[in-house]
């Protein structure tokens, strides 16, 4: 109790007085000797939030007794987890977790349907015995989500997009951390946009720059890409979709255009999907989970280098347009139920789950190098005068035999600061190795470089870069028995690039370290680099 009036006279003392506001609690010390009255803000089943004159202070339930019209009754009390965002995730993502979680302990999940946007999961041991727990799921917008994250309307935004800057500078202002850091940032699957046309269109595969030209209307001929003399008719999704937030953030401002004014905007990604495959001369942007009937069309680079959307490209982010689906957090306690749902997410039951619901699952999978003779075709045309045939025999026979994990680790720019779908990789990749997944394999960690600069500098770079995501998932494994997986770290600069190197996006996606396996050898021992 003296740690307890210690702390709160510590605040009493840190804080300026601010005015009044409406009391409807009152903490009262058990022994009588400090009395705290406020506005509830939140009970978890554990602590209190109340906001008072002096700040919102967090106070430990089992050492106060509260009085007042807001207290909860203690043993009515049931934790609610209140999850508002992208219908992209509340239509059928988040459900579908929720009811996963449920069953896997054993619980009933039951819908009561609210409104047209708002419906809620009471879980229960049995069906009419007390609720343990109750989730109720918002759709809304990512912008709505985040805004609701930040007024205290909800414990979870569910976004398709990254957090934007006033968004970030808002949660620190208020004390709710840094929403735009992988702390408070959870991968729940993912999913990619793609540019789509009919099945009877010939065109294949587009470049950046020509998705760029078409969402402006610089581009409105077909036979600017090689085909017949017709009018594109570009299709969009609106931000009410789920995906159009996406869509707006990646490609309108991520390249700085504006759109044409020629727009046919669709409400539902699958009314889309149709009006594509239905016309000929139809051009579409929409989620790679819902592109139906539509056919999918590669993106290239100005070296001809291109990559299409597919599970194990979206889960290396190989491919350029990946849309990680995700919950952010603010830093505010959530109760046990809540960190309890977090910790499922990163199961392999979450990622069968969120691939049943038809977007890319997280866990990792493997790929034989050997099925990537285009990776290395390519390596060997875009090898610059640096790059000799001794590195590129080395990198071959390194190749041989091995198995590439698909998950990948990039960077955000001008730095070493994991990107959030790289960040949610080091947890996943902690777990199996703590589980054993690897046991009698050899784990190598290499790394490339993009082709600015020196080869051999990019060579070191690209070594660090390998040495530090190691060290992020050993230390993320504590438990882990690295005697039974032999690590090894190795590098090969820009001799490997995934994409042309002339644009800031395409030397993000060639700036990576990769995760090979290979069986070990009995007497096989970690390089000198292994921890």
């Amino acid at each position: 109790m003296r740690m307890l009036r210690r702390a709160i006279a510590a605040l009493l003392c840190l804080v300026a007085p601010l005015a009044a506001t409406a009391e409807d609690v009152t903490l009262t010390s058990r022994d009588g000797a400090i009395e705290i009255s406020g506005t509830l803000r939140g009970f978890d089943g554990e602590f209190y939030r109340v906001e008072t004159p002096y700040g919102i202070l967090t106070v430990d339930g089992e050492a106060v007794v509260c009085t007042g019209p807001a207290c909860p009754e203690i043993g009515a009390w049931v934790p609610e987890i209140v999850l508002s965002g992208s219908p992209a995730l509340a239509r059928t993502l988040v459900p579908d977790l929720i009811t996963t979680f449920a069953a896997r302990r054993g619980w009933v999940a039951e819908i009561e349907v609210r409104s047209a946007t708002e419906t809620a999961f009471v879980l229960r041991p049995a069906r009419n015995s007390k609720p343990v727990a109750r989730f109720t799921i918002v759709s809304a917008t990512s912008r709505d989500g985040l805004d609701a994250i930040l007024e205290g309307r909800a414990d979870m935004a569910m976004t398709v997009r990254a957090v934007q800057v006033d968004e970030a500078a808002r949660a620190r202002k208020l004390g709710l951390g840094r929403l735009d850091t992988p702390e408070l940032t959870r991968v729940v699957a993912l999913d990619a946009l793609v540019a789509a046309s009919a099945p009877q269109n010939p065109i294949g595969r587009i470049s950046a720059p020509d998705l760029a030209g078409i969402l402006s209307g610089e581009i409105d001929n077909w036979r600017a890409l090689g085909w017949v003399d017709a009018p594109i008719v570009v299709h969009l999704p609106t931000i009410e979709s789920g995906f159009g937030e996406a869509v707006a953030q990646q490609i309108v401002d991520a390249t700085g255009i504006t759109l044409r004014g020629d727009i046919h905007w669709h409400g539902s990604v699958a009314e889309l999907a149709d009006a594509v495959a239905a016309d000929p001369l139809a051009f579409g942007v929409l989620p790679w989970s819902q592109s139906l009937s539509a056919r999918p069309l590669a993106i290239a680079g100005s070296c001809g280098f291109g990559v299409t959307a597919s599970a194990d490209t979206i889960r290396t982010a190989d491919y350029p347009l990946v849309t990680p689906l995700t919950l952010v957090l603010a830093a505010r306690r959530l109760p046990l139920v809540g960190r309890e749902f977090l910790d499922f997410l990163t199961t392999p039951a979450a990622s069968q789950t969120a691939e049943r619901a038809g977007f890319v699952g997280q866990a990792p999978a493997e790929i034989p190098l050997a099925r990537q003779g285009e990776r290395l075709a390519n390596a060997i045309a875009a090898a610059g005068q640096e790059i000799g045939l001794d590195e590129l025999k080395r990198l071959a026979e390194a190749m041989r035999g091995s198995r590439r994990l698909t998950a990948t680790f990039r960077f955000r720019p001008g730095g070493t600061e994991f990107t959030t779908q790289s960040a949610a990789n080091v947890e996943l990749l902690a777990r199996d190795l703590e589980a054993g997944a690897f046991d009698g394999r050899r784990l190598r960690f290499v790394g490339f470089s993009d082709g600015q600069g020196p080869a051999d500098a990019n060579r070191e770079l690209s070594r660090a870069r390998a040495a530090a995501v190691r060290d992020a998932i050993l230390a993320a494994a504590p438990a882990a028995d690295m005697s039974r997986t032999p690590i090894e770290i190795d590098a090969f600069g820009e001799a490997l690039p995934m994409a042309c190197d002339d644009t800031p996006d395409e030397r993000g996606i060639n700036r990576r370290v990769e995760i090979w396996l290979d069986r070990a050898a009995a007497s096989a021992e970690a390089d000198t680099d292994q921890r």
